[in-house]
């Protein structure tokens, strides 16, 4: 008697991005062909952030959600950056969506920020 195994695929993540974002197509790509299923949200359009980023700022900290490399940080006061790590991020990240660093990969039970070998290992798991 022949058995049949059935590949079992990787649970669905939602990425969520910039659509014009170089590192989010690399992470799109990169799960796609680890056989993920991938919802992409972009979030300047799509993504419901007054309900997501309070949540992802309790899951990882604005440590890791602010994107202090982008152009949206440079732009701030002093007076904002330190908001932005502190007590006034939720509000700053719902106003200036590019200042969430991307992406930010939701498998249902972790928050993931960025795309990096820690990403990526943390997703083979």
């Amino acid at each position: 008697m022949h058995r049949k195994t059935r590949h079992m695929s990787n649970p669905p993540l939602t990425l969520y991005g910039l659509k014009n974002c170089d590192t989010c197509k690399k992470a799109m790509q990169a799960l796609t062909a680890a056989d993920h299923e991938v919802a992409f949200v972009d979030i300047r359009a799509e993504a419901d952030l007054p309900d997501r980023v309070p949540a992802w700022l309790k899951a990882v900290g604005a440590e890791a959600l602010v994107n202090r490399r982008s152009t949206t940080w440079r732009s701030l006061t002093t007076d904002q950056q330190a908001q932005a790590l502190g007590d006034g991020a939720a509000a700053l990240l719902i106003e200036h969506p590019t200042l969430i660093k991307r992406p930010v990969i939701d498998t249902g039970a972790d928050i993931l920020v960025g795309w990096t070998s820690g990403t990526e290992q943390a997703l083979k798991n």
